[in-house]
């Protein structure tokens, strides 16, 4: 299993098996520091997922696919906690989210189990939530009680649900204002002890991260065209200016574009400041 590294040059074939574990993301950050880095795929029409028949958004088929998902969990095995929404766990708790909150568990993976190991990571990353509403499902946060569980919320966050929450185990923090931004999050998570950071929420916490939160993007492309009216992007909602991202390595993998009558490429990104 290989991929066509095309940037940086020069152009050399790489096994995909380990392409990430390379980065060392969780020896990134300086000390004191913290670095937060997210995930998708993506069609060539930009579409990250698509309705199902009860109408929640989800990876289709057609998108998602295991060498992508080998990166994904390359990614997931370098953090210190995955950071997500409540809406992933109200769709894990309803089957139709993508996986438990890897490292996986599968015989596939277990050269990720041991690599955190020799790392001295534990077994498997704790867990961040970022909620408004609080609106977590308790069988949801109980498939999670190997691990750490926070809930970063804003100011004014109903005490009823909080108290709820930490019944539940999780352990909730509130920011000083109503909306928690990405400098808010980050500040959370260093205060937790936090190293490496793992996004693989939806574009609404992606833009909630992207200005002040986010410091890499790992964007993988599907080339193919999925279509429909109903478009849902790797970002939602308005941003005060642009951001611009300065592309740290493109791939390109020739085994899916010789089997899936088209391909994909496997890209990173810097965010950059906002001027």
């Amino acid at each position: 299993m290989t991929v066509l590294r095309l940037y940086p040059p020069p152009q050399r074939k790489l096994p995909l098996k380990g392409l990430y574990l390379g980065l060392r993301l969780h020896r990134r950050a300086a000390a004191g520091g913290l670095l937060i880095y997210g995930n998708f795929i993506a069609s060539l029409d930009g579409r990250i997922s698509m309705p199902d028949a009860r109408g929640d958004q989800i990876v289709p088929a057609s998108l998602a696919n295991k060498r992508d998902w080998r990166l994904y969990q390359e990614l997931a095995a370098q953090s210190d906690v995955m950071l997500t929404s409540a809406r992933y766990f109200r769709q894990l708790e309803q089957g139709n989210a993508q996986d438990l909150l890897p490292v996986g568990r599968e015989a596939e993976y277990a050269d990720l189990v041991a690599w955190r190991e020799d790392e001295g990571l534990k077994p498997q990353p704790d867990v961040a939530i970022l909620s408004r509403s609080l609106d977590i499902p308790e069988k949801a946060i109980a498939a999670v009680q190997d691990r750490r569980v926070l809930v970063f919320t804003g100011k004014g966050a109903d005490a009823a649900a909080v108290q709820r929450l930490e019944s539940l185990g999780a352990m909730v923090r509130i920011g000083e204002a109503r909306q928690v931004d990405g400098d808010a999050v980050r500040r959370m998570l260093i205060g937790e002890g936090y190293r490496s950071v793992y996004m693989i929420a939806g574009p609404e916490v992606h833009r909630t991260l992207i200005t002040g939160g986010l410091d890499l993007l790992f964007l993988s492309q599907r080339h193919r065209l999925l279509g429909g009216d109903d478009v849902r992007s790797i970002l939602s909602g308005e941003l005060d200016k642009p951001v611009d991202m300065e592309l740290q390595s493109l791939y390109l993998d020739e085994k899916a574009m010789l089997h899936a009558h088209g391909g994909q490429s496997f890209a990173c990104y810097k965010v950059l400041p906002v001027a």
